[in-house]
Parts: structure tokens; sequence; C-alpha cells
């Protein structure tokens, strides 16, 4: 379902929609217009582009839901495009967010139905913050903000499994452990391709001169590049962390194979002198003297069993056992 926010420090309302008509109705005129397109799809998006004024261009990178996060500035409105992560039980779902900044409207644009902007909803609806005294770009900050504190959540969680990582790496016997941490990779790698491009975009917001964006809002937006930055220095930290768990497993799978060899290489040599007597005297020649002997069995056996203790005695005395 569609919605819309009007407010203005006098008062707020919402109305729930599935057609941009009906949402259009409820507009606030005197005020700012907060208008929700959840799963767009082109026709949604065209009716809006036609009110809107809105390129062509911005219409295709919205219905492409593997666009890079970039900000764009046009005539009559700025677009920014950026990637949310939420974290679902213990799985982290990702979503591309699209917002249109106008003069006196944000409209949004959500690939999923998911929301984490419903706090947002509240301090607009209840006057919490300054919210409804603030234009149109305030709004859209907010919702950018919203957007770089769930990855200081995702990162937390990271963090934890990392913790949890490390307790697992000096088992060489953890058969699922590299599978777990290509998981925690492959996530820090989707955060990295989220926030860096952010980075980059919002230097360009702070510095665009856009009327849209008004002097009032650069000191929100600084702290806002502030916090993508620390994300993204977050993000390396737990990559080059993760990369030392890795070396820590491969190094205890790496001693666990060198002690296999070294009893496998002393089992080895032991058994050398033994495999030669035995080959020796499984010739079968007729004129071995030993082969007549009625002590010759016993004999074999004794210094066989003296060359093998021998052997151990001298490895425990070179400290190799």
């Amino acid at each position: 379902m569609n919605s819309i926010i009007g407010y203005d420090p006098a008062g707020a309302w919402e109305h729930a929609s599935d057609t941009v008509e009906e949402l259009f109705k409820h507009r606030n005129p005197a005020g700012i217009s907060w208008i929700n397109i959840n799963t767009p799809d082109p026709d949604t998006i065209n009716a809006l582009a036609a009110a809107y004024r809105i390129h062509p261009l911005t219409v295709e990178d919205i219905l492409d839901a593997d666009q890079r996060p970039k900000t764009e500035e046009f005539d009559d409105y700025f677009f920014i495009i950026l990637k949310a992560i939420h974290r679902e039980n213990e799985e982290f779902d990702y979503e591309q967010i699209s917002i249109v900044l106008t003069e006196d409207t944000v409209i949004t644009f959500r690939q999923k139905t998911g929301d984490n902007f419903e706090g947002i909803r509240k301090r607009i609806l209840n006057n919490a913050g300054r919210l409804r005294k603030a234009s149109s770009d305030y709004l859209a900050y907010v919702l950018m903000d919203a957007v770089v504190d769930d990855y200081f959540t995702v990162l937390d969680s990271v963090s934890d499994k990392i913790e949890i990582m490390e307790d697992r790496a000096s088992d060489d016997t953890d058969k699922t452990f590299m599978a777990d941490l290509q998981d925690i990779k492959l996530t820090l790698l989707h955060l990295r391709r989220c926030i860096w491009p952010l980075r980059e975009n919002l230097t360009k917001m702070i510095h665009s001169g856009s009327p849209l964006i008004h002097e009032e809002l650069s000191p929100f937006l600084h702290d806002l590049h502030d916090n993508t930055i620390q994300a993204a220095e977050t993000v390396d930290s737990h990559r080059e962390l993760l990369t030392g768990v890795m070396e820590m497993n491969l190094s205890a799978i790496s001693n666990r194979t060198n002690k296999v060899m070294k009893v496998l290489t002393i089992i080895s040599t032991i058994f050398i002198p033994l495999t030669f007597i035995v080959g020796v005297y499984g010739m079968n020649f007729i004129n071995m003297p030993e082969l007549s002997s009625s002590y010759g069995y016993p004999v074999t056996w004794g210094v066989m069993v003296l060359i093998a203790a021998g052997m151990l005695i001298f490895f425990k005395r070179r400290r190799w056992i």
C-alpha cells in the first residue's frame, strides 16, 4: 500500500491508497508532502513523473533495482539512490531506496514492502523533533540518516559474528567454518558497495549549491557524511579482522597437519630398519646360516624390538616426540 503524509507546523495527516491519483488529493499545498511508493510499477512512476516533471532517465533508474548509489541534480528536483540493509533474524535483506526531493515534496520509492521509516512517520504525526518545522530537504536527510543508522546495526551484528568466528578459528575440525566465514565476507562486501558510494554522494550534495539543499542543512549533511565515513572504516576494519581469523584457522589446520605428518614420519622411520631386516631374511637363500639356527627367529624379533625401542628413546631425547 502506498501512502502520503502531509504536514506543516500546524498539523499533519496520513492517507494510504493504491492509486497515485488518490494520493494527489491529499497533498499539502501550503506545507510538505511525503509520498511513499512501495514496489513501484511503471504506471505509478510515470504518473508521478508527469506530475513532478521527473526525467525519463530517473524513471529508468528507479525501476532498475541494481543501480549503484548515486545523486543527480536536475532543474526541478534532486535525485538520490541509496541501498538499505535490514536484519531479519540472522539474515540480511538488501533494498534499493530512491528519493526524489522537490521544494515541497519528498517521494520515496521502495523495492520491498518492509518499513524502517515507521519511526519517522510517528515523529511527523506526533510532532516530535523539528521535522514539522523544517523544509523538505531536512526530511530527505532524516530518511538517509535512518538508512545509515541501519548500517551500524548490521555492523554490530557482523562484529558479534566475527567474535564467534574467532572462538571457532582454533577448532581445526570445524567443517562449516570456512562457509560461515565466506557468508560474513559477502555481507561486508555488500555493505562496502552500499556505503562507499554514499560517502561520495554526500560530498556532492554538500557542495552542490542546489537551491533545494538549504544552507541550514549543511551541518546535518556533514554529520551524516562523518557517520558514513565511520561506517566505511568499520567495514574495512571488519574485513581485516576476518582475514586474521581466516589465517588463524589455516594455521590451526596447518599445525594439525604437521602433527599428523610428524606421527606418520616417526612410524615410517621406525619401520625402515625393521623392513630391511625382514627383507633380508625373507630372501630364502639356502646358504643363509641364520635360517638353520634354532634361535634365529626369536633373536631377529629381539633385535627388531631393540631397534624400535632405541629409536623411540632417541626421538624422545631429541624432543621430536
